[in-house]
C-alpha cells in the first residue's frame, strides 16, 4: 500500500493527510516520523567546485534547506492545495519575504485598511521610508475601490481572509478576479483560516502566507512563518528572501510545527464550536458593548463568511476561532479601566498576546493609534478585547467570562 504523502492530496481526507503528509524518512533510519536533525551542515559530493552555494535544492547547509524544513513544506504544500511552499522563522518574515522577492522601487501595492500592525508598519513607514515604494490603504470589502486604487505600477494587492483584530471577511475570489484583470498578485495573510478550514488558492489567491506560531502550530511553544502558492510566485522568495536574507526556520521549530500540525483538523473543530458557542454567549449579556464575530448573523460579512467557509454543519467549515467585543462601560466609567478590570479577573483565559494557541488567549487594546481611524465605530469608541478560544471546556470558558463580567460590573 503507497504511504498516503505519496499520494494526491485531493485523493485522501484532511485528517489523514495532516497526519501522514511530509513524512518521508527514507534514508534516516527506521523512524516512522522525521526526526529532529540539527546538523547545520550536510556532507558535500566529491567533487563541489562547480556547485551552486546557494542551491535551496540541495542539502548543503541548512540556511539553504534541511531535512526539518522540507518535511513541513510538504505538508503545507499538500494542505494547502499548493504547487509549491517555503517555511520561514516567524510570519513576519514570511510577510517581509514576499514583498521582498516581488515588490521593488517605484512599484505601488494595495493593501487593506484593516490588518496585522506588523503588516500596517511594512507598508506605511519601512518599505516606503526605505525603498521607495508606494501603499495605498482601501476598505477590500469595496471592489470599486480597491479597482480604483490600482495604478499602472501597481504590482500586488495585500489582504487578510479574516482583518486582525475586527474580523472583517475578505471576499477572496472577487479579489483574485481583480488582481487577475490587471495582472497582478493576490497576497493573501490566512493565519485566522488555516487549512482545511478555508484555502485561499482554491478561490485564486496567488500566495498564501501563515504565521506558523499560531493555529498550525498550535501549542505556542514554536514560532515559523510560510508563503504557499503558485511554484513561480514562490521560487525567488526561497531563493531570495530564504537563502540570501536568511530568514530560514529552525530545524527544531520545523519539527515542533509539524508535530502540533498533525492534530490541527480536530483542534480548529474544537476551536470554532466552543468560539460559536461564545460569541452567542456575550452577545447575548448587555453588559458587552459588541462582539465582533463572522459566526453571528450580527456581523456584517457573516452570509459571506458563510457561503466561503462553509457552514459547520456540512463538515469543514466554520468561523475560526477569534472574536473582538468589549464591555459596555457606565456614564461616567472610564472604558479603558473597566476592559482592564475584566481582563484582570480571568482566572481560565490567560492575558498575553499571540492566537491559535491551546489555550485560551485575551488581549486588551486601546482607542488610540492611526490604524483605528478604519475600525468600527465599537472598536473606536470602547477599545477592544481579542478573544482567541483556546479547547478548554466551554462551561469553563462560560464561567470564568460570567465570573469576571461580574466582578468588573460590580
Amino acid at each position: 500500500m503507497a504511504r498516503p504523502d505519496k499520494r494526491d492530496a485531493a485523493s485522501i481526507g484532511d485528517r489523514t493527510l495532516s497526519v501522514h503528509g511530509g513524512n518521508h524518512a527514507e534514508g534516516e533510519g527506521n523512524a516512522i516520523r522525521v526526526p529532529i536533525i540539527m546538523a547545520n551542515s550536510y556532507h558535500l559530493p566529491d567533487d563541489p567546485s562547480t556547485m551552486d552555494w546557494s542551491n535551496p535544492e540541495h542539502l548543503t547547509y541548512t540556511r539553504n534547506t534541511g531535512i526539518n524544513q522540507i518535511a513541513l513544506q510538504d505538508k503545507l504544500r499538500r494542505l494547502e492545495h499548493a504547487e509549491d511552499a517555503v517555511a520561514l522563522a516567524s510570519g513576519v518574515a514570511a510577510l517581509h519575504a514576499v514583498f521582498f522577492a516581488h515588490v521593488s522601487v517605484g512599484d505601488h501595492v494595495v493593501v487593506s485598511d484593516t490588518t496585522y500592525e506588523a503588516t500596517y508598519k511594512l507598508w506605511t513607514s519601512l518599505l516606503p521610508r526605505k525603498y521607495g515604494i508606494e501603499a495605498t490603504f482601501v476598505d477590500v470589502a469595496d471592489h470599486d475601490a480597491v479597482r480604483a486604487a490600482i495604478r499602472p505600477n501597481t504590482v500586488l494587492i495585500a489582504t487578510e481572509v479574516i482583518a486582525n483584530p475586527t474580523t472583517k471577511v475578505a471576499d477572496i475570489a472577487a479579489l483574485a478576479r481583480i488582481a487577475d484583470d490587471h495582472g497582478i498578485i493576490l497576497m493573501v495573510d490566512s493565519t485566522f483560516t488555516p487549512p482545511p478550514l478555508y484555502r485561499p488558492l482554491d478561490d485564486g489567491a496567488g500566495l498564501v502566507v501563515h504565521s506558523l506560531t499560531k493555529y498550525i502550530n498550535g501549542h505556542g511553544d514554536a514560532m515559523g512563518g510560510a508563503v504557499v502558492g503558485r511554484a513561480g510566485l514562490v521560487a525567488p522568495i526561497r531563493s531570495e528572501a530564504m537563502v540570501d536574507v536568511g530568514g530560514v526556520i529552525s530545524p527544531f521549530n520545523a519539527w515542533l510545527i509539524m508535530r502540533g500540525s498533525v492534530t490541527l483538523p480536530l483542534r480548529l473543530r474544537q476551536h470554532q464550536e466552543t468560539a460559536l458557542e461564545l460569541a452567542r454567549f456575550l452577545e447575548a449579556d448587555d453588559r458587552i458593548a459588541y462582539v465582533a464575530y463572522p459566526g453571528l448573523e450580527s456581523h456584517p460579512q457573516h452570509e459571506l463568511a458563510r457561503r466561503q467557509f462553509g457552514d459547520p454543519g456540512r463538515g469543514v467549515g466554520g468561523y475560526g476561532g477569534i472574536m473582538a467585543f468589549a464591555l459596555k462601560p457606565r456614564d461616567g466609567e472610564d472604558t479603558a479601566e473597566l476592559q482592564n478590570r475584566f481582563v484582570n479577573d480571568l482566572r481560565v483565559i490567560t492575558s498575553a498576546v499571540s492566537v491559535g494557541h491551546d489555550e485560551s488567549l485575551i488581549v486588551h487594546v486601546g482607542t488610540s493609534g492611526p490604524r483605528v481611524a478604519a475600525y468600527p465605530e465599537g472598536f473606536r469608541a470602547f477599545g477592544h478585547l481579542r478573544f482567541s478560544v483556546g479547547l478548554e471546556d466551554v462551561d469553563d470558558l462560560k464561567a470564568d467570562l460570567a465570573a469576571a463580567l461580574d466582578s468588573a460590573t460590580a
